[in-house]
């Protein structure tokens, strides 16, 4: 009996995922407007850890597709492009710019950005001390 309920428990579970495949999301990268203005090597440093979630030049992994990833990722890139986004930095007034370049190091420097998932998954993304010197010198750069 008990073997009959974890056979029907294990194909509740199969069934249950490939049902939420059929629940779609969108993955979108719109245009370009902008990208944002800096020295080269900080573009590079911008484009290795940050532009997955902070730019519409995001780079869709194969488990994007895949619920309920797919459904972490949308909502995290979603969430990182309203709150600062390389790509449409025309938008921003000059001084606003500056608050985010600010933000940009803060965060670098506290070590909540790139997240550690993100650093776990995608190892390019891990700053080297040079690499935040380099964005520490360009945020306090008028």
């Amino acid at each position: 009996m008990k073997s009959h309920r974890r056979i029907l428990s294990l194909v509740a579970v199969i069934l249950t995922l490939v049902l939420i495949q059929l629940a779609p999301v969108e993955r979108t990268n719109p245009p370009v407007e902008k990208e944002i203005t800096a020295p080269d090597t900080v573009k590079a440093i911008l484009r290795n850890a940050c532009y997955d979630c902070h730019s519409n030049q995001t780079k869709w992994p194969w488990y994007s597709s895949i619920a309920p990833v797919s459904w972490l990722l949308v909502s995290d890139v979603t969430d990182g492009r309203e709150e600062m986004n390389f790509t449409t930095w025309n938008r921003y007034p000059a001084k606003k710019q500056a608050t985010k370049r600010k933000k940009v190091w803060e965060e670098v420097k506290d070590g909540d950005m790139p997240p550690l998932p993100y650093r776990l998954m995608h190892p390019e993304a891990r700053l080297s001390d040079g690499e935040k010197e380099q964005l520490h010198i360009w945020s306090t750069t008028p």
